[in-house]
C-alpha cells in the first residue's frame, strides 16, 4: 500500500495519476509545496549524497532550482552527478564531506509550488487536490481530500467525512468527472455501493 505525495498528473488519456511515490507518512506542508524527493545517504567522502527522487524524471529533482526542508527555513542546491540503481547522486551546495552528507540523512526535499511547470489541461499536481473539498452530484457535501494511495488497482482519494470512515474513491475521469482548482473542489459521482454508508453509533 503506498500514498502518493509528489509530481504526481491526472492524464487526460487515462483519467489517472502518474508519478513516482512518496513515504506514505510524507507531512503535508502547511504552504503549497511538493515533496520532490529524500536523502536516503551519503556518498563517498567528498559530500555527495544519494537522493530517492520522487519527480516521474528522477533527474528532475535537481532541475527546478533551490530545495527546501520541511519547515521552509532552510535550503540546498542540488547538482546532479549520475544515476544509480534507484537513486540519483547529487552534490549539495555548502556540504564537502562524508560528515556533512551523513547529517542531512532522512531529509525530505521540497519545492513550492510556483517552482513548477504548469500543467496540461486536465493533469493535476498532487499538491493541488489535497485539501479540496469533494462533493457529489448533486451538491451535497462528501468531505475533504486527505490523501492519495496506490493499493495496486488504481490511483484512489481518501476523502475525510464529517462522520463515519474515510470514502476511498477511485481518481477516475468517470467517478471524478469535475475537478475545479479555482473553486477549490472536486465532483464525485459514486457508483452503487462506492461509499460506505455511515451508521449513526448512537442509534
Amino acid at each position: 500500500m503506498e500514498s502518493k505525495s509528489d509530481l504526481i498528473l491526472r492524464s487526460p488519456q487515462s483519467g489517472r495519476l502518474v508519478g513516482r511515490t512518496a513515504p506514505a507518512d510524507t507531512p503535508a506542508p502547511a504552504a503549497k509545496r511538493v515533496c520532490v524527493g529524500i536523502i536516503t545517504a551519503a556518498h563517498g567522502v567528498r559530500g555527495a549524497v544519494r537522493v530517492k527522487s520522487f519527480t516521474a524524471d528522477p533527474k528532475d529533482v535537481a532541475r527546478y532550482g533551490p530545495l527546501e526542508d520541511e519547515s521552509g527555513e532552510r535550503r540546498w542546491s542540488l547538482s546532479l552527478m549520475r544515476s544509480a540503481k534507484g537513486v540519483v547522486v547529487c552534490r549539495v551546495g555548502g556540504v564537502s564531506d562524508r560528515n556533512g552528507a551523513d547529517a542531512l540523512r532522512g531529509l525530505r526535499l521540497y519545492l513550492p509550488r510556483a517552482a513548477l511547470p504548469p500543467t496540461a489541461e486536465e493533469e493535476y499536481y498532487h499538491a493541488d487536490l489535497i485539501g479540496l473539498q469533494a462533493l457529489l452530484a448533486d451538491g451535497t457535501r462528501l468531505g475533504q481530500v486527505r490523501a492519495i494511495h496506490d493499493f495496486g488497482a488504481g490511483d484512489t482519494l481518501e476523502i475525510v467525512r464529517p462522520a463515519g470512515p474515510p470514502a476511498m474513491v477511485p481518481f477516475t475521469r468517470a467517478i471524478v468527472p469535475v475537478v475545479d482548482l479555482a473553486a477549490g473542489r472536486l465532483v464525485v459521482d459514486p457508483p452503487p455501493g462506492l461509499l460506505e454508508p455511515v451508521v449513526d453509533e448512537r442509534a
